[in-house]
């Protein structure tokens, strides 16, 4: 009690003549509880900088891509044939896939074909040629569409990218997103009857799903064009996965004969 007395008395003699509070407080634990909220806005000072720093650059990227996009549509709209439509991709600088690519791989064949053939983006070969499909896996196409009477001058050919990804590499979505307008202008230049899509990643640009080719493949589904005509699209293994897997070529086979049926039938 006297100890008590003598801190009254110093705390009177310096000046203390008020009390902050009628209740007791355990100021050990509060400064503990202090030391815990200073950490948390910390934490969510350094979260939200982070957020200020990362969510600007995310939303610039996307704005970059979707106006890539919107350039695309805008061009092929310029475009009232496949030659037109050619030079403007090759000047397009809205896809980064343009600048590490040797060159722009347009499509090939015949611009009133019957059937035309969409593979995902050229590859080594066709980046070097600047055509579709002329390497290893353009020979066999060829030898498929000869034994249901086709010749690859008698098809138009192209793919849903203009650039070769570098080292074959899946491209992004944003890439396809991009490409996507040139390709889809292709199609109403051409006004195939029939659409031949070789691989998952084509069949899925094309007709806008997430299904696995072997879901997909032999049966025809429609591909409705911006005017609103159907043209039946039949989906079929890309012929580099025959060269690796050729124990799924009878599956090809059925594939393409299910094609020859359909062009009789049109």
């Amino acid at each position: 009690m006297e100890d008590f007395k003598e801190i009254l008395n110093w705390y009177i003699l310096t000046g203390v003549d008020e009390i902050c509070g009628e209740k007791s407080c355990d100021w050990l634990n509060v400064a503990k509880d202090t030391q815990t909220e200073n950490k948390a806005e910390k934490r969510s000072e350094t979260l939200n900088q982070t957020a200020t720093t990362t969510r600007p650059a995310t939303t610039l990227l996307a704005q970059e891509n979707a106006a890539a996009c919107n350039n695309a549509k805008e061009i092929c709209r310029q475009a009232d044939n496949l030659e037109k439509l050619r030079k403007l991709v090759e000047n397009f600088e809205g896809c980064s896939l343009r600048f590490s690519a040797n060159s722009t791989v347009f499509g090939d064949g015949n611009p009133e074909a019957e059937v035309m053939i969409i593979g995902e983006a050229p590859g080594a070969d066709e980046d070097r040629e600047g055509r579709p499909f002329v390497g290893r896996s353009g020979k066999l196409l060829s030898k498929m569409l000869e034994t249901i009477g086709l010749k690859r001058e008698d098809c138009y050919i192209t793919n849903v990218l203009s650039w070769r990804p570098p080292g074959n590499r899946t491209p992004t979505d944003a890439e396809v997103a991009v490409c996507l307008p040139f390709l889809r202008r292709q199609i109403e230049l051409v006004a195939p009857k029939v659409i031949l899509l070789l691989g998952g990643s084509a069949a899925n640009a094309v007709l806008e799903n997430n299904d696995s080719i072997s879901s997909l493949r032999g049966h025809f589904l429609n591909y409705v064009t911006q005017d609103g005509k159907e043209i039946p699209a039949l989906a079929s293994f890309h012929p580099a996965y025959l060269l690796r897997t050729s124990t799924q070529k009878a599956k090809a086979w059925s594939d393409f004969m299910k094609l020859q049926r359909k062009l009789k039938e049109l």
